[in-house]
């Protein structure tokens, strides 16, 4: 007679053993493939200066890197500062003093700014009598300076997508109750927000800006995701969890582009990223830190869109919840017992 200590056939291994290496490839392709299909292509940046001088840096920079740049034509420098504190484009060249200077926003992407510096001394080279010159390089909006490289912004990422995450797990196995669980993911929003603002501020020193600005960024993308996963979980079961966590993780999360820009992505997976709760946050605190808010307008729209379908699915779920019929219980009432007929 077979027992409960049984092993498991040979063949059930076998589906284990082909599910965890469907499970990892998918990990690996998820993280890696992002990173190594990075380049630059459609970063949108100023040339400023005269029309016959700008021609040239155009015709220079589409010789050296086709189709890496998307190119606004401003009259001088202002007007590509501007630009660059608007979060309208990541840098400029500026030629109106003759040789081209290269004016970057590491804040914005220190990637992109280092793109340019190169493009910057090459075009200065071509420039200059003297191949040795280098171009002079001006950091408009820099990062903190406690954190150079931007590494606790990026690293961020994870725990805003980590922390969606286990309140989706948390409140699901631990609260009862449609308003409250929608309650419950809204106050550790704010919470989490506060506590996860002040330490890549106040301690870690990577963030700049209005501390309130920050955490209300911050809360609204983890608010976003963790009431995404609620309302599928609600309204699907484990299976809207998993679905939920999944296109977060997954897919969200590496086409972030937080740790560079969007548009060094490749493909597709750069626009896809910026309509997932990952990337619009990123983006949205990088907004908030730095540059006063501009550009934060696409980010608040994806976020507020996610966390009001969230609440819509939670709602429907918890609808669907109350009309579902009482399961039928056994009728123990005692009848008499009629006599039979002949």
């Amino acid at each position: 007679m077979a027992t409960d200590n049984a092993p498991s056939s040979w063949p059930t291994v076998g589906r284990a053993v082909a599910l965890l290496t469907v499970i990892i490839s998918v990990l690996l392709t998820a993280f890696s493939w992002p990173s190594v299909r990075s380049s630059v292509h459609d970063v949108p940046i100023a040339v400023a200066g005269p029309s016959a001088a700008t021609d040239q840096v155009r015709a220079a920079l589409e010789q050296r890197l086709p189709g890496a740049f998307d190119i606004s034509t401003v009259a001088d420098t202002a007007a590509a500062e501007q630009l660059i504190r608007d979060r309208e484009v990541y840098g400029a060249i500026d030629v109106s003093a003759g040789n081209p200077q290269v004016i970057t926003a590491t804040a914005a992407s220190a990637a992109i700014a280092q793109t340019l510096q190169n493009v910057g001394a090459a075009l200065s080279q071509s420039h200059a009598q003297d191949a040795g010159t280098p171009a002079a390089v001006r950091d408009l909006v820099a990062l903190p300076a406690d954190d150079p490289r931007g590494a606790g912004l990026a690293a961020g990422a994870l725990p805003l997508v980590l922390g969606g995450i286990l309140t989706a797990v948390l409140l699901t196995r631990l609260v009862r109750g449609t308003g409250r669980r929608i309650t419950g993911a809204l106050a550790f929003a704010v919470t989490g927000g506060l506590a996860m603002a002040a330490i890549l501020q106040f301690w870690l020193g990577s963030l700049d800006g209005s501390y309130l600005a920050n955490t209300g960024a911050i809360a609204l993308t983890i608010a976003a995701t963790s009431l995404t996963i609620l309302g599928l979980e609600s309204l699907l079961g484990y299976a809207g969890f998993g679905i939920g966590a999944a296109t977060m993780m997954l897919v969200g999360n590496p086409l972030s582009g937080t740790s560079t820009a969007p548009q060094m992505l490749p493909g597709w997976s750069g626009p896809l990223g910026q309509l997932l709760p990952p990337g619009a946050g990123g983006q949205l605190l990088r907004s908030t830190a730095f540059f006063d808010g501009h550009g934060a307008a696409h980010s608040i729209i994806v976020l507020s869109a996610w966390l009001a379908a969230g609440v819509v699915l939670c709602a429907i779920g918890g609808l669907r919840s109350r009309q579902r019929p009482a399961s039928p219980t056994a009728d123990t009432t005692v009848r008499p017992v009629e006599p039979a007929t002949a």
